[in-house]
C-alpha cells in the first residue's frame, strides 16, 4: 500500500505576505494547501488534514501551540512538523522574490532529524553556599525551606551566629571543586566549626586542611575567582557577586528549582578509538582540550575523556576534531548536512540563485531575525536561515558541502558578546575562505556576524559578496562519519570549483595536510606507523616500505614527535591531487639478505644503523667478540642457530665496578683529605 501523501499547509497570514502555492507544488513533495487564516476561520481545513493519514507540515510557528493542541486530539502519536516562512521569508521588502526561499524552508523542515539522546542528572537538593560575609547566611535563610543548606564562610568573614542553628555554618577556603549538578565534590582547607558560645560574632575553633563535602548544588557568593572555567556553563554551579542584589536574587531563584531529576542533552558523540590525543605517552592532538570552555574534556591515556554531565554543548570540540572522534549530536553533522542539501536543492529547483545560508541559534538568532522582519526590511530574498543548536558546532565539512551544493555564501550569526568563545569558529572561517578563494569561488564568502542589532544584520547580509557560479552542483548525499564527510565534501568542492588548483597552503594547526620525509635519514623503523592514530602512515607486509595517505592525515604531529631520526615534518595544506591519489610510497628498500642463508629480512637502513651503533662500541661485538657483529646481519633463525652452536653466553659481560654507597663516598673523601695533609 503506497504511503499517504504529505500535506503542506501554507498561510499568507491574513494576506500580509505573498504565497505562490502552485510554484511550491512544483518543487515540493506533497499536497500544498494554501490559506489566509489557517489558525482562525480556516482552522477546519487543518483539522481535516490532521484527521486523514499522512505527514502534516504547517508553515506557521506563531500558532504552533494551537495546531499542536488540535493534533493532540486527532493524532497524538504523529505530531505535525512546523516551518516559519513568515519572519524568515514572507515578511520582507523582497517578499515577491521569496518563493524559492519558502520552498527551501519547507523542504528543510520535512527532513527527518534523529532523536535527542539525554543524560539524567539527579539532585536531592543538598546545597552548599560558599560566601565571604553575612550575605551567605542571608541566602541560606531564604533557601532553607526549599533546599538542604550548608554554609561555608571564608576565613576572616564577619557574621552573626544563627539564633537556632537552622542550618550548619562552617569556616574554610575551597581548595578544589569538581563535579556537576547532583555530584559535586569539594575539598576545603582551614575547615573549622563554630563555637556554640559565639555571641556577637561567630567564633571558630581549630582549623584543619583537606576536609571534604559532597553536595548537589554549589552556590558561590564568595566574590572571588570562579571555582570552574566557563562560570555560567556548568549545571548546578551558580555564582553571583554578593554586592549585586539583583544577581543574588536571580541565583537564589534558580537554585530553588534545582531539586529532582533533569534530562540534559548529550551534545557530543565520542569514539575513543579514533582519538589522536596521545600514543606511547607522547602527546599529539590537544585541540578539543584547548577549546573546551567548561573543562569537560580531560586527558585519558591515548584518548581524551569527555564528561556528558559537564559538557555545555558549544560544539567547538566537534568542529575542531580532525579525526571525527568527537562529533556533534544535536543534530549529527550528516543530519544537519542533509537538511542543508534539501534546502539548497529546493531553492535551486524553484528558480533561486545566489543562495546565502545564515546559520543561527534559536535563542538569539531567531529573535534577531524576527525583529528584522517585524520592524525592518526583513532578510534579503537570497538569504536562507538555518537553525543550529550552536554556531560553534559548524565544522569545515559543513561549509565545504554547502558550497559544493551551490551555496553562494555562508554566515554564522552570533551575539555581540558571545556565550561561547568564537576563536575556533573564526579559525574555521578563515581556513574556509582561504580554500574557497584558492579554488576561484571568490573572497570573504564565509563570515561570522557578531551583532545584536537587526538593522546591522540586514545591512551586513545585503552587502556580503556571493560566490562565482560553479560548474555543476554536487549530487552527493551526506551519510556516515564526520571525517568521511569531510573527505567527500572536499573532493566534491574541488570538482565543482570555478578555478581548481592542486595545492592550497594552510596555517599551522589546520586539521589536514601532508608530511615531508628526509628519505636519506629514514631507517624504515616504522615508529611513525605505530604512532599514527588514523592509519595515514602505513607499512607493507612483504617489503620494507613507508606509505602515506594524505586524506587521512590530521596533522596531530605524533609521527614527527615519535620519529627517532627526526626526519619527518608535518605540513598543513590541502593537496586535492594527493587526496584523489590514495596511498603514496614515501620510501622503500629491498629487504636485507641474511648473510648466512640469504633469506630477506628487515630493512637495509635499519640493520646497518644497528651495526654502526654496536660495532666496536659494545662488549658483545668488540675485541675478541668483534666477529659476532654478523649476528645482527642474520635472520632470526640463523641468529638463534649460531648463538646455540657457538655457546654464546649473552650474560658473560665484563665485571662492572661495584655500586658506590654514601658510606663509600664519605670514606673516600676522608682518605683524600688525609692525603692532602700528608
Amino acid at each position: 500500500m503506497p504511503a499517504a501523501k504529505r500535506k503542506i499547509f501554507v498561510c499568507s497570514c491574513e494576506k500580509t505576505m505573498p504565497v505562490d502555492g502552485d510554484a511550491l507544488a512544483r518543487v515540493l513533495e506533497g499536497e500544498i494547501i494554501s490559506g489566509n487564516q489557517l489558525c482562525g476561520s480556516e482552522l477546519d481545513r487543518v483539522r481535516r488534514g490532521l484527521e486523514s493519514p499522512g505527514e502534516v507540515l504547517i508553515a506557521c510557528t506563531y500558532q504552533a501551540p494551537l495546531f499542536s493542541e488540535v493534533a493532540e486530539e486527532l493524532r497524538p502519536d504523529e505530531p505535525p512538523l512546523f516551518a516559519n516562512i513568515r519572519e524568515m521569508a514572507g515578511w520582507s521588502a523582497q517578499a515577491q522574490a521569496a518563493t524559492p526561499k519558502m520552498a527551501a524552508l519547507l523542504a528543510a523542515a520535512a527532513e527527518p532529524m534523529p532523536p535527542v539522546q539525554v543524560t539524567t542528572l539527579e539532585s536531592k537538593g543538598v546545597a552548599l553556599i560558599y560566601g565571604a560575609d553575612e550575605s551567605a547566611i542571608e541566602a541560606g535563610r531564604k533557601l532553607a525551606g526549599q533546599l538542604d543548606i550548608t554554609v561555608v564562610l571564608t576565613p576572616g568573614a564577619q557574621a552573626a551566629p544563627l539564633l537556632n542553628g537552622e542550618f550548619p555554618v562552617f569556616c574554610g577556603k575551597v581548595r578544589n571543586a569538581k563535579g556537576w549538578l547532583g555530584a559535586y565534590d569539594i575539598t576545603i582547607d582551614g575547615f573549622a566549626i563554630p563555637a556554640p558560645s559565639s555571641r556577637g560574632q561567630l567564633k571558630f575553633g581549630a582549623a584543619r586542611d583537606g576536609a571534604t563535602s559532597h553536595c548537589d548544588v554549589l552556590i558561590d557568593l564568595s566574590g572571588g575567582q570562579p571555582l570552574f572555567p566557563g562560570t555560567d556553563l556548568r549545571a548546578g554551579y551558580l555564582r553571583a557577586d554578593p554586592r549585586d542584589r539583583a544577581a543574588m536574587e536571580r541565583v537564589l531563584t534558580a537554585a530553588a528549582q534545582l531539586s529532582g531529576a533533569f534530562d540534559k542533552p548529550r551534545y557530543i558523540d565520542f569514539r575513543a578509538e579514533l582519538c589522536a590525543h596521545s600514543r606511547s605517552n607522547i602527546t599529539g592532538c590537544t585541540r578539543c582540550i584547548d577549546l573546551c570552555p567548561a573543562g569537560a574534556i580531560t586527558p585519558g591515556g591515548d584518548h581524551v575523556s569527555i564528561s556528558a554531565e559537564i559538557c555545555a554543548g558549544c560544539g567547538s570540540c566537534a568542529a575542531a576534531c580532525p579525526t571525527g572522534a568527537a562529533s556533534y549530536a544535536l543534530p549529527p553533522a550528516d543530519a544537519l548536512m542533509r537538511r542543508m542539501r534539501a534546502m539548497l536543492n529546493a531553492y535551486h529547483a524553484a528558480g533561486g540563485t545566489g543562495a546565502a545560508l545564515l546559520l543561527h541559534d534559536g535563542e538569539h538568532g531567531e529573535e534577531l531575525i524576527a525583529a528584522l522582519a517585524r520592524f525592518g526590511d526583513g532578510l534579503p530574498a537570497h538569504v536562507i536561515p538555518l537553525r543550529v543548536n550552536e554556531i560553534t558546532q559548524v565544522g569545515p565539512e559543513t561549509i565545504a558541502a554547502a558550497f559544493a551544493w551551490g551555496a553562494g555564501g555562508l554566515h554564522l550569526l552570533a551575539r555581540q558578546k558571545p556565550k561561547h568563545d568564537l576563536a575556533n569558529a573564526h579559525r574555521i572561517v578563515e581556513t574556509a575562505n582561504r580554500i574557497l578563494a584558492g579554488l576561484g569561488f571568490g573572497q570573504s564568502l564565509v563570515s561570522v556576524i557578531e551583532t545584536d542589532d537587526p538593522d546591522a544584520l540586514g545591512a551586513r547580509l545585503a552587502a556580503a559578496p556571493l560566490a562565482v557560479k560553479i560548474k555543476q552542483v554536487a549530487g552527493f548525499d551526506a551519510r556516515g562519519g564526520k571525517r568521511g564527510l569531510l573527505e567527500t565534501a572536499f573532493r566534491e568542492l574541488h570538482r565543482a570549483a570555478p578555478a581548481p588548483v592542486s595545492v592550497i597552503a594552510l596555517d599551522k594547526g589546520a586539521p589536514f595536510g601532508g608530511v615531508t620525509l628526509d628519505t636519506a635519514g629514514c631507517t624504515l623503523c616504522h615508529a611513525c606507523v605505530t604512532a599514527c592514530p588514523t592509519g595515514a602512515l602505513s607499512d607493507y607486509p612483504d617489503k620494507p616500505m613507508l606509505r602515506f595517505s594524505e586524506s587521512l592525515c590530521v596533522q596531530c604531529g605524533l609521527c614527527q614527535s615519535t620519529c627517532p631520526e627526526k626526519v619527518i615534518r608535518i605540513e598543513p595544506r590541502v593537496d586535492f591531487d594527493a587526496w584523489q591519489a590514495g596511498v603514496k610510497t614515501l620510501k622503500e628498500e629491498e629487504p636485507y639478505p641474511c648473510v648466512k642463508c640469504g633469506k630477506p629480512f628487515g630493512a637495509r637502513a635499519s640493520v646497518e644503523r644497528v651495526v654502526t651503533k654496536l660495532q666496536e662500541k659494545h662488549w658483545m661485538f668488540s675485541g675478541a667478540n668483534q666477529g659476532r657483529i654478523d649476528l645482527i646481519r642474520m635472520c632470526e633463525d640463523c641468529r638463534t642457530e649460531t648463538v646455540i652452536n657457538e655457546g654464546f653466553d649473552p650474560h658473560a659481560a665484563p665485571q662492572r665496578p661495584p655500586v658506590m654507597t654514601t658510606e663509600d663516598y664519605i670514606k673516600a673523601r676522608e682518605r683524600n683529605g688525609k692525603d692532602l695533609l700528608n
